[in-house]
């Protein structure tokens, strides 16, 4: 069948026409739906619908058409929440975290707000990273699950909340450990002996602590400072004395025992000659930096064992 030239053009420019339209369509994003007006009976019932088959991101974006499609209603108010948990078990977890900060703006004392604030510090809980990355999140967790605990610290979501916290802390103090150790490796004890201070005046309830002090012991002996090391040795004795750190500290301390060193007689080089480094290096009437003889000019010398000899 033949057909007629100006139905031919029409089909072309349709087509054509529809090509740009279609771009459209693939290019427009998942959140955009178009807008059918819809009782909120409906909407709400298929957004529920959507979740219960695990459909959550198409519930997600339901759950925030009966928000926009019908604000005052009751299940507005609901909606919102039901949108943040939705996200939320779709993994979308940025946009559940701004769901129920919205919900929380718009009604910071509905009944449901603990468990809004609850969705937050799962959406940043959920996003914790391992220790060799970059832990802002972690803090941003330790924060959310803080502001529920101060609020509501008699609701259910409190109890988990605590929880949580421990374990945030746990993980925070592990990265301290990744840093001391990093710096330990490289011979960097004072900057390794900061970041293991920082566990034990901090994180002193995480699994990391006995390491950190017998870390601690290494470090002041690396260091020279002995008393510091006995005193770390000694928390991690009374508070550990059975475990392999407190082991490897006590094995520290005696392969490393207190070296007396002999006092110089007056008259002697502090420095003996020809060290590297030193002011006199040997020179003729320069042989060393000698310690003075305690007696004033025209006093008498002392008696007794500290006696300089008389020549």
């Amino acid at each position: 069948m033949r057909i007629p030239r100006s139905r031919a053009l029409s089909l072309a420019l349709i087509a054509a026409l529809a090509l740009p339209i279609a771009g459209c369509a693939r290019n427009r994003t998942r959140t955009d739906l178009p807008y059918v007006a819809r009782d909120v009976g409906t909407l709400y019932t298929a957004a529920k619908k959507r979740l219960d088959q695990g459909r959550y991101k198409e519930a997600a974006l339901l759950f925030d058409e009966v928000e926009r499609q019908h604000p005052y209603s009751v299940w507005a108010r609901r909606a919102q929440l039901m949108s943040a948990f939705s996200y939320y078990l779709g993994r979308e977890y940025t946009q559940s975290i701004q769901s129920a900060q919205r919900f929380i703006a718009v009604h910071p004392g509905n009944r449901d707000a603990p468990y809004a604030y609850y969705l937050i510090a799962l959406g940043y809980y959920e996003q914790i990273q391992d220790v060799t990355r970059d832990q802002k999140i972690t803090r941003q967790a330790l924060d959310a699950l803080g502001e529920l605990m101060r609020r509501y610290p008699n609701s259910r979501y409190a109890a988990d909340a605590r929880l949580k916290v421990d374990l945030v802390n746990d993980h925070l103090a592990g990265k301290e450990m990744e840093i001391g150790r990093f710096y330990e490796d490289r011979h960097q004890w004072l900057a390794a002996s900061m970041r293991f201070r920082t566990v034990v005046d901090k994180f002193q309830t995480t699994s990391h602590t006995p390491e950190a002090l017998m870390r601690l012991t290494e470090a002041y002996l690396a260091l020279g400072v002995r008393e510091e090391a006995e005193r770390s040795a000694a928390v991690l004795g009374a508070n550990y004395p059975g475990s392999d750190w407190y082991n490897r500290a006590y094995k520290l301390m005696r392969q490393y025992p207190v070296q007396q060193i002999a006092p110089i007689q007056p008259g002697q080089p502090v420095v003996p000659v020809g060290t590297p480094g030193s002011v006199n290096t040997g020179l003729p009437g320069q042989e060393g930096t000698a310690i003075p003889n305690a007696a004033a000019p025209g006093r008498p010398t002392p008696t007794g064992n500290n006696s300089s000899p008389t020549g």
